[in-house]
């Protein structure tokens, strides 16, 4: 880059809003992190057959044949101990339109190279998987799938922080083609996860890193994400907004390539739930207070917030992790 602004590490910057926001108590704490996204779902068998066998996941919680009467049927699913997506039975509820909003994808984060390589190559070769693409964003690798019902799925491993450039308060991020044959090519062993000889990919470890939206409009996506919850924005490309804490790349974007001027969602299968898990429910309190403040209805149970967003999306900030 030829910007001299331009460097490596997030800069420090003595006066900024953010830092003004930060010492008032306005932003996200620094060590949140995305933890279960919830989707709605029309035959709970497939689903979980499909994130088990084609994403390695680990069924953690099974309430298929003793769910409570008034409560829908469901399975976590997650690698390790860390559930990763919960899949409620709703069978009476329609298919989304891709043009409306609500998820554009859940993306799943892997520490290393060779983990994302045997994963992708598990979704790969699942007959009922559909590769959409992959490409080099400089900060991340990342391949996309969709699932059988049509929810989009990430999967990427994060270059070093150290090797992630920004210029201000603006991370450089880019769609750069990455083949995804040489990628398997390069990092697939006979000793990794998912290869014979291998630990299985089941036992590979894996967490949300971040969540990509579909929204109506990104002005209105950023006063509720970044002025109202709390978020900073650290990039805003044509018909996207990416907001993070701590100076991560980003823990959610919204987008409107789809959905431009969608108004807010009637229930339909797809995107039940975004939760964040916060450390400590004074931060918690800080989220209700900035949310009362800006008189936007919503509920506390003493240990989360769960708020709609402007377009019915529900968002629960929490301090007991699910993951």
């Amino acid at each position: 880059m030829t910007d001299q602004t331009a460097t490596r590490q997030r800069p420090t910057i003595d006066v900024t809003r953010d830092e003004h926001r930060r010492t008032t108590g306005e932003l996200l704490p620094d060590d949140l992190r995305m933890d279960v996204v919830t989707l709605a779902v029309g035959d709970l068998g497939a689903m979980t057959a499909y994130y088990r066998d084609a994403l390695g996941l680990v069924e953690l919680t099974d309430t298929r044949h003793h769910a409570a009467s008034d409560a829908p049927a469901m399975s976590v699913l997650g690698r390790g101990t860390t559930p990763l997506v919960v899949l409620e039975h709703r069978p009476g509820l329609p298919s989304a339109s891709r043009h409306d909003a609500g998820l554009f994808h859940t993306a799943i984060l892997f520490p290393t190279q060779a983990e994302l390589a045997a994963t992708v190559l598990s979704a790969a070769r699942h007959p009922r998987s559909a590769f959409v693409g992959s490409s080099d964003h400089l900060v991340s690798e990342a391949f996309y799938f969709t699932d059988p019902e049509g929810n989009g799925i990430e999967l990427y491993w994060d270059r070093p922080r150290k090797d992630w450039t920004w210029t201000g308060d603006q991370v450089a991020m880019d769609t750069i083609h990455l083949d995804p044959n040489e990628y398997l090519r390069m990092h697939l062993t006979n000793t990794g996860p998912g290869t014979p000889g291998g630990t299985g990919i089941e036992n590979a470890a894996a967490e949300v890193g971040h969540v990509h939206l579909q929204v109506g409009d990104i002005r209105t996506a950023k006063q509720f994400y970044v002025e109202t919850l709390g978020f900073e924005q650290t990039l805003m490309m044509p018909g996207a907004l990416f907001v993070s804490a701590g100076g991560y790349h980003h823990h959610m974007a919204m987008n409107i390539w789809n959905s431009r001027g969608a108004g807010p969602r009637a229930a339909s299968l797809g995107l039940g739930d975004v939760r964040i898990a916060l450390p400590d429910r004074t931060s918690v309190e800080a989220v209700a207070d900035r949310l009362r403040d800006r008189r936007i209805d919503f509920q506390d149970d003493g240990a989360a917030v769960r708020v709609l967003d402007p377009w019915n999306t529900p968002v629960t900030l929490s301090s007991e992790v699910v993951g």
